[in-house]
């Protein structure tokens, strides 16, 4: 089946991307997230990780856009998710609307029954243009943080149970009890391999800074850091407690033990994602996190 080429404006070409191209597609997606947020979220490691996606093929599913002066100026990806991203100053030239409209052609391509796609509720033009290609509202994100002028407190742990830094062969006990914890509101299970690039396997995962409680033996709950050059902030990617232990505390206490660790190395702040579906935001608000800004998940259906 022949790949999907975008119709774009005179000047610009189109190829698909290779993995030679991630620290070009990583400052541009540092360059989108500055003029969205006033700061970088994303390190290169997660650029990586999507292009690695299982059942991604970066030939079909990714297209990177460059300007008569070759200079990398956008680019999308499409497996059931999607991403767009448009450089700032090429905003306004259709080339978000090209390449939206080609991840939904390619999503059809390959049979894909729905697609999502994240907006920050701030950026109002992507939202319409969004919402003009049938996209619905699935749900909201937060990212919180946690100002640490000072060393956080930690509380005492619940009868039983210890805490300890993660540590070299804590990955396949991690993985089992974050996909357990994730059940209840993700789409799939994400196998050991896909998930460790997102996570323990990332260039800048924290082992220090990521807590892990136990029951005698036996993992109960996770929080699982990274540490991202550039940003001055600790930010936790996966905080996870197993559904017999809720209740007792335990995901406070393993946020506050990273919030310690982070002060310790001379962090002031630190950020998380959560979202709607998790149930979770209340915790966060009563740990002391509060919301820096949001963004809204939407979906199409596609009738596949």
């Amino acid at each position: 089946m022949p790949s999907l080429v975008p119709l774009l404006p005179p000047g610009y070409r189109s190829r698909p991307a290779t993995a030679g191209d991630i620290p070009a597609i990583h400052a541009l997606v540092m360059d989108c997230e500055r003029q969205a947020y006033g700061r970088v979220q994303r390190d290169a490691g997660a650029v990586a990780a999507d292009l690695s996606r299982p059942g991604l093929a970066p030939e079909s599913d990714t297209v990177l856009v460059h300007d008569p002066a070759g200079r990398l100026v956008a680019r999308a990806w499409v497996d059931r998710r999607s991403e767009v991203d448009v450089h700032p100053e090429h905003r306004g030239r259709g080339l978000g609307a090209s390449l939206l409209t080609w991840t939904l052609a390619r999503a059809r391509q390959a049979g894909t029954a729905r697609v999502v796609q994240s907006v920050p509720d701030s950026d109002t033009g992507a939202a319409a243009l969004l919402r003009a290609h049938g996209y619905e509202p699935l749900v909201t994100a937060w990212l919180l943080e946690f100002a640490m002028p000072a060393e956080p407190s930690v509380p005492e742990a619940p009868p039983g149970i210890t805490v300890r830094p993660f540590g070299a062969g804590d990955g396949p006990a991690a993985h089992t009890l974050v996909q357990d914890a994730f059940d209840e509101w993700q789409e799939r299970r994400q196998g050991y391999e896909e998930w460790a690039v997102h996570t323990v396997e990332r260039p800048t995962f924290a082992p220090r800074q990521s807590a892990l409680a136990f029951a005698g033996d036996d993992l109960v709950g996770a929080a699982l850091a990274l540490d991202v050059p550039g940003t001055d902030e600790g930010y936790l990617e996966q905080v996870a407690v197993r559904r017999d232990h809720r209740g007792r505390g335990i995901a406070r206490l393993l946020l506050r033990h990273t919030f310690r660790a982070f002060h310790r190395t001379g962090l002031r702040c630190c950020t998380l994602w959560t979202h709607s579906d998790t149930g979770a935001l209340d915790l966060y608000h009563r740990v002391g996190m509060t919301v820096r800004h949001s963004s809204t998940v939407m979906s199409k259906d596609l009738g596949v």
